[in-house]
């Protein structure tokens, strides 16, 4: 009498028993040569004594030798993991990514992590079932314990523009952002601006937490105070720009000047402005923070730091692509700076 399918050993049983990730085993199924030889023959053993039978996703069974060719061949795709793919950030980081696997003839599968509840950890545990040949993780709500989980797993993981201190256990790619809000500041102070309005990102961002600290620095280095009543928290979104520009507006003394955490809190901060029949830049000057492509089309072209998202993407790619030709990867962060691109949304300050 045949097995039931409720009976038959599965990816984690074998997994458990070999003290493994199912992301391991995963590999020894599919032909893939990042696992240690002893790890491996451990496995292979253990399919063969519990009778384990491939799933449909399977391509060949394990008894089957590989053609030398494959045993060299770049294996499985590369996973992206965002929060929101619909955002102008995130729509970069795919093009970076997809075009760089692309020249590598790999490619790369978008997955979506809103970080809801009920979504628990879960997440991990399927993309380790789809066993990618690596994962970028460009998520801003990543834990430390989730990125124990990561490293735990097995997974080949990059992180780009991580939320926390990633302490160096898994790689990340990032940008100069207290260098940026430093130049974001000093360009307004240049033009004669002393009011500078603040609508940061999220403040347990360490990119929002950066880009403020440098534009405090640029202020303090000028001789002028920072107005903490000035400084307004805010959610990296476009509704987040307007509803706290409006607030800037209706101080007493409203600044003359406004630095936007991102270029999408940035068309909000645009959207208030005119709400009120004011004009940018002749009555308020504006500066955003990553220079996407919709910065050079607003209305005025947005003046605005770019850091090199699309870059910072492919850079994750190929280090995977490394890694899977047998390269080390380089543990900690690596940092790309950033720029300062004027356009027509600043102006020289005009009293009155």
């Amino acid at each position: 009498m045949s097995d039931s399918l409720d009976s038959r050993v599965t990816v984690a049983d074998i997994a458990a028993e070999a003290g493994v990730s199912r992301a391991t085993v995963s590999k020894v199924l599919n032909g893939r040569s990042d696992v240690a030889p002893a790890t491996r023959s451990q496995i292979e053993a253990l399919l063969a004594t519990r009778g384990y039978v491939p799933t449909k996703r399977t391509k060949r069974p394990l008894h089957l030798p590989l053609p030398r060719a494959a045993t060299r061949r770049r294996g499985g795709l590369l996973e992206l993991v965002v929060n929101d793919a619909g955002s102008p950030w995130s729509a970069e980081v795919i093009r970076g990514a997809e075009q760089e696997a692309r020249s590598a003839r790999v490619g790369v599968v978008v997955s979506v992590f809103d970080g809801a509840p009920g979504h628990g950890q879960q997440w991990l545990e399927d993309i380790a079932d789809r066993a990618p040949g690596g994962v970028i993780l460009a998520l801003s709500e990543l834990t430390p314990a989730d990125l124990a989980r990561i490293a735990k797993l097995g997974l080949p993981a990059v992180l780009v523009d991580p939320v926390g201190d990633a302490d160096g256990t898994i790689p990340s790619i990032g940008a100069g952002n207290w260098g940026g809000g430093m130049a974001a500041a000093k360009h307004l102070i240049e033009l004669g601006h002393r009011r500078i309005g603040v609508i940061t990102g999220p403040m347990r961002m360490l990119c929002s937490q950066a880009r403020l600290a440098g534009c405090r620095a640029a202020v303090e280095r000028a001789g002028i105070a920072l107005d903490d009543d000035l400084v307004m928290h805010g959610d990296f979104h476009y509704h987040s720009g307007s509803t706290l520009t409006g607030a800037l507006l209706d101080r007493p003394e409203p600044p003359t000047a406004i630095f936007a955490g991102n270029d999408e809190q940035a068309l909000g901060v645009y959207a208030a402005i005119q709400e009120r029949g004011l004009r940018v830049p002749a009555d308020v000057s504006v500066v955003g923070f990553d220079d996407v492509p919709m910065a050079q089309w607003m209305a005025p072209p947005l003046t605005t730091v770019r850091q090199p998202i699309a870059k910072m993407a492919a850079l994750a790619v190929r280090s995977l692509l490394g890694h899977q030709d047998g390269a080390e990867m380089t543990e900690g962060r690596v940092e790309l700076s950033t720029k300062l691109v004027v356009r027509a949304s600043t102006a020289p300050y005009s009293p009155g």
